[in-house]
């Protein structure tokens, strides 16, 4: 069997029928794909409303360039690679710099960043020895790593992803660009050094599990209790000692726990005049969340506040990541807009 026979063999069924202007077979594929395309649009990008964007773009793409899937890869790749060049063009259209300045770390630079829910990561890969287990894998969808990944140049990114999230070759990658396999492989290593020097300090001791312990649980119901009492000196008890806190777009950053509760202080938590505080747990990229809700004194109503991303470490708060819960998100995690 040829080189194109061979492909063809494997691409799925209908593919060539979508191929060819059939409506539902191309419904059918792409639906199948839009949860996984979604996660790796969000990867190069870091936005959660732009990734959403760019996979209705992917499939408009697709459907009007369909005749140029010619079977000899699946299509599941042929969109993969619509979906890059969908996403390089977005970059490319809208030019961000992001430079981390001495002592702060990434997710205090990427005014964009956002938080993906991960309800909509179920079902993408269900089996975690699989070949697509990676495509959820907690170390490559958690806040920091996404972070991270934004400080890389596109192509860089694409390369990193390709190769170590999607698990392709490097001929595969190197289409993918439109670049030599030795281009390819040098993006690759510039990307992996830059990951490297910018991921938080003992990452790789991190649990891959995605389900949390026991001890986990008790901390978030902790964390839970404290934020609900307004209770400033638990909270500093939770945290690490060098515990981080960013609240992307802005730019202002915390570290140590002493101060990041005094930051809160100072912004009314705890006091009458701020409010009262109640919150509903929740989870998004791979990583315990707790959605805040506010009762203002004039209002008898809590509404949707700030979205909180835990990182736990050795049985401490080690990092807070902090969202506005805006309507676009509240609707994505499927928690009410007030309680």
């Amino acid at each position: 069997m040829g080189t194109i026979e061979a492909a063809r063999a494997r691409v799925e069924p209908g593919a060539l029928a979508a191929a060819a202007g059939d409506e539902a077979a191309f419904a059918e594929l792409t639906e199948r794909y839009r949860g996984e395309l979604q996660v790796h649009c969000y990867r190069l990008l870091g936005s959660f409303a732009e990734s959403e964007d760019l996979v209705q773009e992917t499939f408009l793409r697709a459907w009007r360039r369909r005749e140029t899937f010619g079977g000899r890869s699946t299509f599941r790749a042929w969109l993969y690679a619509i979906a890059t060049n969908a996403c390089l063009d977005a970059l490319e259209r809208r030019p961000r710099s992001a430079t981390v300045h001495g002592g702060a770390r990434p997710l205090a630079e990427i005014p964009w960043l956002q938080p993906y829910p991960d309800q909509l990561l179920e079902g993408i890969a269900t089996n975690e020895d699989g070949p697509d287990a990676a495509l959820v894998s907690k170390e490559t969808i958690e806040i920091a790593f996404i972070a991270a990944i934004q400080l890389l140049p596109a192509r860089q990114r694409v390369a990193l992803i390709a190769r170590d999230v999607l698990g392709w070759s490097a001929a595969e990658t190197a289409a993918l660009l439109d670049t030599s396999v030795a281009a390819a492989n040098s993006a690759l290593q510039r990307a992996r050094a830059t990951m490297k020097e910018r991921l938080p300090r003992r990452r790789l001791d991190w649990s891959r599990n995605m389900d949390p312990s026991e001890e986990e649980r008790a901390l978030l119901v902790r964390y839970v209790e404290a934020t609900e009492r307004g209770d400033a000196a638990a909270m500093v008890e939770l945290m690490r000692e060098d515990a981080f806190f960013a609240m992307p777009p802005q730019t202002v950053w915390h570290a140590g726990n002493q101060e990041i509760v005094d930051a809160w202080v100072r912004g009314g938590f705890g006091s009458e005049s701020f409010g009262h505080l109640r919150c509903l747990p929740t989870r998004v990229n791979a990583q315990p969340a707790v959605a805040v809700y506010l009762r203002r004194p004039d209002d008898a109503e809590y509404r949707a506040f700030v979205l909180d991303v835990l990182r736990f470490e050795n049985g401490s708060v080690a990092e807070i990541v902090a969202f506005d819960l805006d309507e676009r998100l509240v609707t994505a995690l499927s928690i009410p807009p007030t309680l």
